[in-house]
């Protein structure tokens, strides 16, 4: 018996980069997008950081400490490594857990910064550094953030195609985990946002409101990050998610530990944020464990023949 070959010169349906995997085939404009945000976080990222190591502040607004400033940076620096194989995926799905935060923090922030724009060091006055970082801050954010939004919304007009098969599920023993994790980071995150004077006592350092709002946008990117993983339920489609979280919780780790004297960590707020942070660490540690153990098939690998 002979069996159809696509071969040169023979006419049939075009076959996407989706076709044989399923789900919505990744466009290149939000491949671009990761790299160019991955690039600016590298940058931008490391300098708060490292400025805030030396004890002084360097941010968009005025900060009361310097812990907060340096704890943007760090978390801006540790994603960096999840965005830069973003461009790797070849269907929407497999980088969804990881870009859709990053549209969260961009449009975020800069709603953070415009509400609260007379603590920015552009409106208050200081050096001409900080003002000029403040109105680059600004422009770069509202570029990137518009980008971030017309990307998304330009990813989902694609044609999402039925998954046959899934490449490795989560282990049973770790979805409740991470529902309480993520929940978490979400309900942090959702109430500096919405009620920041409030649930500012429940950071254990000194924040003012554009802190606190800042703190809860990263605080609930992280969580919908987390219970996206959950919902995915695909270890195979979390790659680049399972290097930002990792990340973003090491490079924090870093800036806590040189300003731990700032910290109350003694308080319920401080032994939250310790298991919060060590959660993230056990996350990313295991889920690349697991993931490694398993069929080795590249970013959008798909073993396993379960109906999806």
């Amino acid at each position: 018996m002979t069996e159809a070959m696509d071969l040169p010169g023979t006419t049939g349906p075009a076959v996407t980069p989706a076709a044989d995997t399923g789900g919505r085939e990744l466009t290149p404009a939000v491949a671009m997008l990761a790299v160019a945000v991955a690039i600016v976080s590298l940058l931008v990222g490391a300098l708060m950081a490292a400025v805030s190591l030396t004890g002084h502040v360097f941010g968009a607004w005025k900060s009361p400490e310097a812990l907060t400033p340096g704890l943007i940076g760090a978390a801006m620096l540790g994603v960096a490594p999840g965005l830069f194989v973003v461009g790797r995926a070849r269907v929407w799905e497999e980088v969804r857990t990881l870009v859709l935060p990053l549209a969260i923090v961009l449009v975020g922030l800069l709603a953070v910064s415009l509400r609260n724009a007379g603590n920015l060091q552009l409106a208050e006055g200081g050096s001409v550094i900080l003002v000029l970082f403040s109105l680059g801050w600004i422009v770069v954010l509202g570029v990137l953030a518009a980008g971030a939004v017309a990307c998304v919304g330009w990813q989902y007009t694609k044609p999402a195609l039925p998954f046959e098969v899934r490449g490795t599920p989560l282990p049973g023993w770790s979805k409740p985990l991470l529902a309480v994790l993520g929940s978490s980071w979400l309900g942090i995150g959702a109430g500096l946002l919405a009620r920041p004077r409030f649930w500012a006592e429940f950071v254990p350092w000194t924040v003012n409101r554009s802190d606190a709002q800042a703190l809860g946008v990263w605080a609930l990117a992280l969580g919908v990050g987390v219970l996206g993983a959950l919902a995915e339920d695909d270890l195979q489609r979390l790659r680049p998610a399972l290097l930002a979280v990792p990340g973003v919780a090491l490079a924090a780790v870093v800036v806590l530990g040189v300003h731990a004297s700032d910290v109350d960590w003694t308080s319920g707020p401080g032994l939250s944020l310790t298991a919060m942070i060590v959660g993230l660490l056990l996350t990313g540690a295991t889920g690349t464990r697991l993931l490694s153990a398993g069929p080795a098939r590249g970013i959008s690998g798909n073993a396993g023949a379960v109906p999806r």
